[in-house]
């Protein structure tokens, strides 16, 4: 996804060798117009799966799940970090803990939007340890859907979480992969293999 890559590219701020900045168009603002096209594509890459629901976390896999669901034609549904007082039906819940922000969360479901009949898209902005996509991977098998892979736009592939959930047989379709956040600089997957077979 060249316009992705772009806008890492130029936008995109590697604080560290494990931590990328991308607040101006997908953490913190928005870009309607790339999130469209990631959703397009997510989409496109999971058109033949039979999707019937897209499952993501708040907050910032609302904007690209929202927009897979658009082009999808399903409903989103985003697990909440924090249990709000109006969501007094049974709940389904993991615990997720981030790196990035150094802390555990208890996520929620109400288990009124997930059942045995959905196929779900699972959609997040980062894979890096994968915590997330275990988390809401145990939430899914709790409501007996079937998950029909991952959808993540940036993968930091120098960390083991895509590794993983690919050795445990989900497809995980990655719309950036990142191989390294050294000395300041972005360097995307496909770059070091053609770096290596130089």
């Amino acid at each position: 996804m060249e316009l992705l890559k772009k806008k890492i590219d130029t936008e995109g701020v590697a604080l560290s060798d494990s931590v990328l900045k991308v607040d101006s168009f997908l953490n913190h603002q928005l870009d309607p117009q790339l999130m469209f096209e990631i959703g397009k594509e997510f989409a496109n890459r999971f058109k033949r799966s039979g999707i019937t629901k897209i499952v993501t976390i708040e907050s910032s896999g609302i904007g690209p799940a929202v927009m897979a669901g658009l082009h999808l034609n399903v409903p989103v549904v985003f697990a909440r970090k924090r249990k709000p007082v109006t969501l007094k039906e049974e709940l389904l819940s993991a615990s997720v803990h981030s790196f990035t922000k150094k802390e555990t969360n208890e996520i929620f479901i109400s288990k009124k939007y997930l059942d045995a009949n959905d196929h779900v898209l699972i959609i997040d902005d980062f894979l890096a340890n994968g915590q997330a996509a275990i988390g809401l991977i145990e939430i899914l098998k709790k409501a007996d859907s079937r998950i029909a892979g991952l959808g993540i736009v940036i993968e930091k592939a120098f960390q083991e979480g895509g590794q993983n959930l690919r050795k445990q047989g989900y497809k995980v379709e990655s719309l950036a992969m990142i191989s390294s956040l050294s000395n300041g600089k972005v360097v995307f997957l496909e770059e070091k293999e053609e770096e290596l077979a130089r």
